[in-house]
């Protein structure tokens, strides 16, 4: 069983900033593209950023021009820097990862509450 571990998050007011950050094993990471989903209360999980192993990038629109995602290939890392924050991007954020196409992996979630 991979581990997908998140760390970041917490409170933050509204027009702020909050960076994310996943590490993954080396054998999930390296050739995956990985993604940060959310979830808010009462709402379906949604993608909010992806980045391919060669770094190339999208995101939702709702997030388009305040999120940013990146990644460490020397770390196993993927991070979301998170600005112009609202109130309605308060959600748990995962990091999600699909290897081989099949099998999907998600950390275990960290609050984001952006408050107004």
């Amino acid at each position: 069983q991979e581990q997908l571990v998140e760390s970041g998050g917490g409170l933050v007011q509204a027009g702020g900033s909050l960076g994310l950050s996943c590490a993954a094993s080396r054998r999930v990471f390296s050739r995956n593209a990985m993604d940060w989903y959310r979830q808010a209360p009462g709402k379906q999980r949604e993608l909010v950023a992806s980045i391919t192993s060669g770094g190339t990038t999208n995101y939702a629109d709702s997030v388009k021009g305040r999120f940013i995602i990146s990644r460490d290939n020397t770390k196993n890392t993927v991070f979301l820097q998170m600005n112009s924050l609202k109130p309605e991007d308060t959600a748990v954020y995962y990091c999600h990862v699909r290897v081989g196409g099949l099998l999907d992996y998600w950390g275990k979630g960290t609050l984001v509450t952006v408050s107004s």
